[in-house]
């Protein structure tokens, strides 16, 4: 995933995958995805990205589903 911000036009892209965009979406004046083929998302265009995101404070954070105690160490986690 990439995001990019065009500081002359004040607009974000966050491309979520390299996929061909086969359409474009109007989700309000200021927001379109870009879908592929078989309507999975591609990108995000932001217009106006100052107003409608906070860029300064961009973050990524991974959150990984914890196992309950009982099953670590049983070899069931192999599983999952």
């Amino acid at each position: 995933m990439k995001i990019k911000y065009f500081s002359d036009t004040d607009t974000a892209l966050v491309e979520f995958s390299r996929r061909k965009v086969a359409e474009t979406k109007e989700i309000n004046e200021n927001i379109y995805i870009d879908l592929d083929a078989s309507g999975n998302l591609v990108a995000m265009t932001i217009e106006h990205a100052r107003q409608q995101a906070s860029l300064p404070f961009v973050s990524f954070e991974q959150i990984e589903k914890k196992m309950p105690k009982s099953l670590r160490g049983t070899g069931l986690n192999a599983r999952r």
